[in-house]
């Protein structure tokens, strides 16, 4: 996998500054649940090689909520923040599995982009999509309920994980809901009660997929 994965718009750039971002970049090793990057903190553009990683927003009261989740060949922007002006909210980025990135240094990026057009414009569409993700959270969470919530997040974890049996806590769920683990557990056993799902500790078993699909709408 090299850089031409990440970037289609890399045959444009000058080799010059194609040289410049290979030079720079480097690649690194994350276990599962280590803490990327937080806040203002600017580690670099990553590149997703391998794993996946979640970036989260935290209140003052200690409660997450998950804005996206990004994957292989994804490409992270907000652990680069110092170059970007105009970001005034605080992202945690955590891994949810074993992950491998390649790390661009963010003054290396910027030098780049600066002086490169299409890598400029390529730069804000991944900053559109990201504004396009959180912006559809905002909508699920102002006008869908917990249980239609519920219900897509299951179906989506399960596509990811490539099953039915989901190795996740409700505490986990919770985090990524924005919602109290108490609240999702009682969601989690009235789906139970009507055959959705098996519940097991550790596991929660998809029972009728047609079924949470119907519920997510």
């Amino acid at each position: 996998m090299d850089f031409a994965d990440f970037f289609p718009i890399w045959s444009t750039l000058t080799e010059n500054e194609r040289d410049i971002i290979s030079r720079a970049a480097f690649d690194r090793k994350f276990p599962k649940d280590t803490v990327l990057s937080r806040g203002t903190e600017c580690t670099g553009l990553l590149l997703i090689r391998s794993g996946q990683i979640r970036a989260y927003t935290t209140s003052e009261e200690g409660k997450e909520i998950t804005l996206y989740r990004l994957f292989e060949r994804d490409i992270c922007l907000f652990s680069a923040s110092c170059m970007l002006n105009s970001m005034q909210f605080e992202i945690t980025l955590a891994t949810e599995k074993d992950s491998v990135v390649t790390v661009i240094p963010a003054e290396i990026y910027k030098t780049v982009m600066t002086a490169s057009a299409p890598l400029a414009n390529f730069t804000n569409e991944i900053m559109a999509s990201r504004f396009s993700d959180v912006m559809w959270l905002i909508e699920q969470i102002m006008w869908k309920s917990l249980d239609k919530r519920l219900a897509s997040f299951l179906l989506e974890e399960a596509a990811i994980e490539g099953g039915n049996t989901l190795k996740i806590t409700h505490e986990i769920i919770g985090n990524h809901l924005g919602s109290p683990r108490e609240v999702v557990t009682r969601m989690l056993r009235y789906f139970a009660s009507e055959g959705l799902v098996k519940l097991a500790r550790g596991t929660i078993e998809i029972a009728d997929e047609t079924g949470l699909r119907a519920l997510a709408g």
